[in-house]
């Protein structure tokens, strides 16, 4: 049995320090016996748990929630465009503040237009929580009209979701909800809560405890496995600290800079992990991965020993995974402990919190080191850094005078700064971003890593810049992305959240047309925008134009000599979104990459050249 007390007050903590404090934490000393309806108890219970922005749109089996919804002067309605979009905004803000991002919406097709943000939080571990109204309790089962079991619909790809058919059980539905979402494994909760039970009465009562049979997530690691696990790094001759993005969940970037620096161990991070350890480190190798750093993906393959943090071991970070790392042995500390040993084998399993794992780690390797025991990795550095040194990250400009994107990217890196959040879509763009943006910050790389989801970056980073309005948020976008959920580009201009796109257009789904290059025999099947033709003759849509119609700012950038002076232009309005129009190359590919199915042995730095692996002894 799960037993949880409610406290009456806590104070809020973001990812970027702390480990976040769940908002059925946040309970405010409110009347406990108050008559209301179940909508009016909706919000009630909203504003008890600290939410303070809720993205959605309103429909007929929701529309009872949004009447005492006006009268709140403590949770703001963002509305959105469409429901997908309200739910990654919801994301972009759990991203930016820690806590779980809130979105709403009706019955049927508003909560099935949900399913994907919800498979894009459960895949990437965001808190969130989705409030879907349903039919009325009698209709249920009679394919009412806009009737669906999203219960049904979305028991996979959410952490917990729960029906609602009584205006009494409200309360406890929604603190349940932001307990499950915010803690342990961060994920999407949904609650579907029936019409009759919105318009329905009831006293208003806050549980003063939650009783959740089975749910009991462990934090805590055990010592012996940690002191194991600190033995076996001060004893192996190639270790490497493989960090996923569990490490920036659990707010333990200080943590893992500590332990990094006390036993000077390299240190890669996946894509959901960019930033939680600084790129300007000596100690870090760079991204593993499909796309990551040829010294990255070496260290993995050639260590002797990976200490996993709060990582998955997926595909696209392991390549053939019966050819992953062959020679290692594995310590894979995670608080979900499905996770462990899922994919890898490992010798040393921990479950727990990351941040207590990586503190405990500290401690246990002090005491070692105390004892006089040492890791000696001498030869192992100057193995990395000839790695490093040969096969540095680069590109090709192009011959034809066209933009390179990655200069782009790498030029928006610079001239706005590591402080600014940086959100991508998926793609090309997408491993361009993570690549040559220097990522400095826990929370400063936003993106769709598990699900891979065209459509997130917009309206993500409109979340985000709610969740953060001091900061510089950019959305880094492609042209195929961006027209899936450009239409939150008016909320954006209704609501003043002056977001900014930099729009890397190709004039193609570039990431699919480069493996139509590589596997294919260049057939371009239907890859085409059309956002950027070759003759000039007319773009569909033209961007700048686009923008300007939804209320933004509309900028086009073509040669290399304006890139810089057009970002400052960008970063210097504040006061409306603006979209960059940069036309860059249609054929320019992502380099390193290590091809579907096969060994991250095989990686190319570029195409048909591989580099020749080292292998210490």
């Amino acid at each position: 049995m799960g037993v949880f007390l409610l406290p009456d007050q806590a104070t809020r903590q973001t990812h970027q320090s702390q480990s976040p404090v769940p908002l059925w934490a946040l309970a405010k000393d409110l009347e406990m016996t108050e008559q209301m309806t179940g909508a009016q108890s909706l919000i009630r219970s909203l504003e008890h748990v600290g939410v303070d922005t809720v993205f959605g749109i309103p429909g007929g089996a929701i529309l009872p929630a949004y009447d005492p919804l006006y009268d709140s002067a403590e949770v703001r309605h963002i509305l959105m465009r469409h429901e997908q979009g309200a739910g990654h905004a919801a994301e972009g803000y759990a991203y930016a503040t820690g806590r779980p991002g809130v979105c709403m919406a009706t019955s049927g097709p508003g909560a099935t237009n949900l399913v994907t943000p919800l498979a894009d939080a459960y895949m990437d571990s965001v808190p969130m929580v989705a409030i879907t109204g349903q039919v009325a309790s009698p209709m249920i089962g009679t394919d009412a009209f806009q009737e669906a079991d999203i219960c049904g619909i979305t028991m996979p790809i959410t952490k917990h979701n729960l029906l609602v058919r009584t205006a009494a059980d409200i309360p406890r539905a929604v603190a349940e909800a932001f307990h499950i979402a915010s803690s342990g494994r961060p994920g999407p909760v949904l609650v579907d809560i029936t019409k009759d039970a919105l318009q329905g009465d009831a006293a208003f009562v806050w549980p003063e405890r939650l009783d959740l049979p089975g749910y009991r997530p462990v934090t805590k690691p055990h010592g012996k496995q940690v002191r194991e696990a600190a033995r076996m790094i001060l004893e192996a001759r190639r270790p490497v600290l493989y960090v996923g993005g569990g490490v920036l969940r659990a707010g333990a970037a200080a943590e893992l800079r500590i332990l990094a620096e006390l036993t000077g161990v390299p240190v890669v991070t996946t894509l959901m992990a960019r930033g939680v350890f600084p790129d300007s480190h000596p100690q870090y190798v760079g991204m593993p991965g499909m796309h990551g750093d040829v010294a990255a993906v070496g260290a993995l393959q050639q260590a002797d020993l990976i200490v996993a943090l709060g990582a998955r071991f997926d595909d696209r970070v392991t390549g053939r995974l019966d050819s992953f790392a062959p020679g290692a042995k594995i310590v894979h500390a995670d608080i979900d402990p499905a996770e462990i040993s899922k994919n890898r084998h490992a010798d040393v399993p921990i479950v727990g919190d990351c941040r207590e794992v990586l503190a405990d780690l500290v401690v246990a390797v002090r005491a070692d080191q105390e004892k006089g025991r040492a890791g000696d990795y001498g030869a192992w550095w100057q193995h990395l850094g000839r790695m490093r040194t040969t096969y540095p990250k680069g590109y090709d400009v192009p011959e034809d005078g066209s933009l390179a994107p990655q200069m782009v990217i790498e030029r928006l890196g610079k001239v706005v700064g590591p402080e600014a959040t940086y959100v991508a879509g998926v793609g090309q763009h997408q491993m361009w971003a993570a690549q040559f943006i220097d990522h400095e910050r826990p929370g400063s790389f936003v993106n769709s890593g598990g699900l891979g989801t065209m459509g997130f970056s917009v309206p993500a980073a409109l979340g985000a810049k709610v969740g953060d309005p001091g900061r510089a948020v950019w959305s880094v976008d492609g042209d195929g992305c961006f027209q899936m959920t450009n239409q939150e580009l008016a909320t954006c201009a209704v609501e003043n959240i002056p977001i900014k796109v930099a729009l890397v257009n190709n004039g193609n789904l570039g990431m699919v047309r480069q493996w139509q290059t590589l596997f294919y025999e260049g057939r371009y099947s239907n890859t085409d925008l059309q956002t950027s033709p070759r003759d000039e003759k007319i773009r569909i849509p033209d961007f700048v134009k686009l923008a300007e119609a939804y209320g933004c700012v509309g900028l086009r950038c073509e040669r290399a000599e304006d890139v810089d002076a057009t970002i400052e232009k960008a970063m210097a309005i504040d006061d409306v979104p603006v979209v960059v129009d940069f036309t860059v190359n249609h054929d320019a590919m992502v380099w390193p990459m290590v091809g579907p199915g096969v060994s991250n042995d095989e990686i190319q730095y570029a195409r048909d050249m591989a580099p020749s692996w080292e292998h210490e002894d």
